[in-house]
């Protein structure tokens, strides 16, 4: 198993990167700092997901109100052409 960008890592190197990191920190700890990079992943997408909820919103306002601003053709002043006689 090669992982992308990482080159060469195999699962005997990886084992080992794990049995160093659970020395280092401990299991208990390591399970704590596994909750919370898990409820910010979850904290993340919900942001995300609500950023998008938005942003569509603001997107179907913005055309009814551009469709809203429109005149009728009837109701429109006249406009006289412009005048390129040179007088």
């Amino acid at each position: 198993m090669v992982l992308a960008g990482i080159g060469g890592l195999g699962p005997q190197e990886l084992l080992i990167i794990l049995v160093i990191v659970i020395v280092l920190f401990g299991a208990s700890r390591l399970a704590g700092i596994g909750g919370a990079l898990g409820q910010s992943v979850r904290e993340f997408r919900k942001a995300t997901k609500d950023g998008e909820e938005e942003r569509k919103q603001e997107e179907t306002s913005a055309a009814t109100r551009s469709t809203a601003d429109t005149r009728p053709a009837d109701s429109a002043p006249p406009q006289r052409p412009p005048d390129f006689s040179g007088r």
